[in-house]
């Protein structure tokens, strides 16, 4: 069964048969700045277990290093994939996956990048919801 994404408002919507490589948190300093985040999750899919479902014309793409293309919905921002044209592959970026694909991370890569006020330390907090008195 085919796993379903989309974008933040919707207007975008994909579906990919399945990952073709494992699931990886690239800290690249493209992918964070691309996903305003420490770092972005990732797998690769081959281009016939992925297709566009609807609002392909809202897609937009930015050339973040030579040859590569980042995809993105131009109404709400949300960065859906990434592809180098001459690949076999794209890269999905995991968390616009509506539905569970059913495996998790197993690496994290380009932790060269990390820049030490986005660690995430053990000791820091953890609420389901909002901090307390909020």
């Amino acid at each position: 069964m085919a796993l379903k994404g989309s974008c933040l408002c919707g207007a975008v919507q994909y579906e990919v048969d399945q990952l073709d490589t494992p699931i990886a948190h690239c800290h690249c300093v493209t992918c964070r700045k691309a996903h305003a985040s420490a770092f972005a999750t990732t797998a690769g899919v081959m281009r016939d277990h992925f297709r566009w479902k609807t609002g392909e014309d809202r897609l937009r793409a930015f050339c973040s290093s030579p040859g590569k293309l980042r995809w993105f919905c131009a109404v709400c921002g949300t960065h859906l994939m990434a592809e180098r044209p001459a690949q076999a592959h794209v890269i999905l970026r995991l968390p616009t996956l509506d539905d569970d694909p059913g495996s998790k991370p197993v690496m994290h890569i380009w932790t060269s990048h990390d820049v030490g006020w986005l660690l995430d330390p053990d000791d820091v907090p953890r609420y389901p919801e909002w901090q307390p008195g909020r």
